[in-house]
């Protein structure tokens, strides 16, 4: 026997849209937040008042904290922070910076310095060399005595202070220096001339690498060759790493007085 239906209510829909309450209560919260925006952007209730820099050795905080002192002040709240990166960048001496706020009062820089590696010598003038081939400062000719000396010619176009060096100004012999961080022998002079990079080493090795190619391959080489060298070589030719040729030969005569391992 079939049972009876049971007539059954249609259930009520659920009301998606917000009531008129909440809607009140959300368009406070808004106005709330942003009032109390404003306030904190143009009281000192947020003002910076110190920069902490990060990854950075003290001179080139030092120089971070001057490019950033005319934001002493102001606001963390409303902080441009384009602007505080474009003046971080103009520096010479840093690659790459980030910024964080660390409230209520402190600005702190995270920096990518430029590593020097080499000091670029031109006649009388001389100037630190990144390892990205960027002149980073102008310098002593006796400053940084330890580092490799970049000799180019008078006629040069070098540029300035911040300026990166074109390949036949400094620029192919730099970026090889960075490679040669750790070279078991000091490397006194580089000079990239006639397409050829050469490296003048301390033990009176000439080290030909030829032009600026595969040069972690080639310094690879020059350490393991370096190791068995006789006595008296004067010069390791890896320019073809897969054949690397040592000999002797008679020095040349110094006809430019500029080519000098000193100062």
């Amino acid at each position: 026997m079939a049972l009876p239906r049971v007539a059954t209510k249609p259930r009520p829909r659920a009301r998606l849209a917000p009531s008129r309450r909440s809607v009140v209560i959300g368009l406070g919260l808004l106005a709330a937040a942003a009032a109390a925006y404003g306030v904190a952007r143009g009281t000192s209730l947020f003002a910076i008042r110190s920069v902490q820099v990060v990854g950075a050795p003290a001179p080139v905080a030092a120089q971070v904290k001057r490019a950033l002192r005319p934001l002493l002040g102001t606001s963390l709240v409303g902080l441009d922070g384009g602007a505080v990166l474009r003046r971080i960048d103009a520096l010479p001496t840093v690659v790459s910076a980030g910024y964080d706020r660390a409230f209520p009062h402190t600005l702190r820089i995270t920096v990518v310095p430029e590593r020097p590696v080499a000091v670029l010598r031109q006649g009388g003038e001389a100037w630190l060399v990144s390892a990205r081939g960027r002149l980073v400062a102008r310098v002593g000719r006796a400053d940084d005595a330890s580092m490799a000396r970049i000799w180019v010619s008078r006629s040069a176009d070098v540029g300035g202070v911040g300026a990166f060096l074109a390949p036949d100004a400094g620029g192919v012999a730099a970026r090889a220096l960075a490679f040669a961080r750790d070279f078991p022998t000091r490397i006194v002079t580089a000079r990239f001339a006639n397409g050829s990079l050469t490296f003048q080493l301390a033990s009176g090795v000439s080290l030909r690498l030829g032009d600026g190619g595969a040069m972690p391959l080639k310094l690879a080489v020059a350490r393991r060759a370096l190791r068995v060298l006789p006595a008296g070589t004067t010069y390791l030719d890896v320019s073809l790493p897969g054949r690397p040729v040592s000999g002797s030969e008679a020095l040349p005569a110094q006809s430019n007085p500029q080519v000098s391992s000193g100062g």
